[in-house]
């Protein structure tokens, strides 16, 4: 309705964070800001409020402890989730502690999918984990692969829109272009402008500034 806030909650891992506890406004200065700001200087009358609830090294049994308060509790119009990195990162710097695979990102996923639906009257989008290393062909781009097609599934299950992140990312390292991140994970200026770029293309094919 008109006055209403249109409110976005992006929740994940670092990538998500990416410096919000530093900053006043909470936003953090990379991919979620760049939404914010596109989002503002595009349809400043909209008044789209957007809150940022990454935090580095979440998984997704991370999301699962804190989904009441940082997503239900907040009432949302729209969830953007992006988790799954360090669910395949830990398998490979952290053998030895207990680790979520496939399948149990799965079903983690589905109750957080379907609590959304059962407890908010919100929208979700569902964004594919982006790469492990610049190099298609790295180990952990091999062991991301089914956390990236749970997404994909997830998403035809339940009518929900996918952001291609994991595409993109490998469209643009199969070209030979690199620079997306500074380790392999954790992006630089050029990485979170194609997630902001990926996930607005999905954004705008589902939302108009009247709406």
């Amino acid at each position: 309705m008109e006055g209403e806030k249109f409110k976005i909650v992006f929740i994940g891992d670092s990538i998500t964070e990416e410096g919000r506890f530093d900053d006043p406004e909470g936003i953090g200065y990379g991919y979620v800001r760049l939404i914010r700001d596109y989002l503002y200087v595009t349809d400043p009358g909209k008044s789209t409020e957007v809150i940022n609830k990454g935090i580095g090294g979440n998984r997704i049994i991370d999301l699962a402890a804190r989904w009441e308060k940082d997503v239900l509790a907040l009432k949302p119009d729209l969830v953007s989730i992006f988790i799954g990195i360090n669910d395949v990162w830990r398998q490979l710097d952290q053998p030895d502690m207990t680790q979520v695979f496939p399948d149990e990102f799965q079903c983690i996923y589905e109750d957080l999918i379907q609590q959304v639906f059962e407890k908010t009257t919100a929208r979700i989008f569902l964004m594919e984990p982006t790469i492990h290393q610049e190099d298609v062909n790295s180990r952990g781009n091999q062991l991301l692969k089914p956390y990236v097609q749970t997404v994909r599934k997830l998403g035809k299950r339940f009518n929900i829109p996918v952001v291609p992140t994991h595409k993109a990312f490998l469209d643009v390292l199969k070209r030979g272009e690199a620079n997306l991140t500074t380790d392999g994970v954790h992006m630089t200026s050029k990485g979170d402008m194609l997630i902001a770029k990926t996930w607005l293309e999905t954004y705008l094919k589902r939302y108009n500034s009247t709406e």
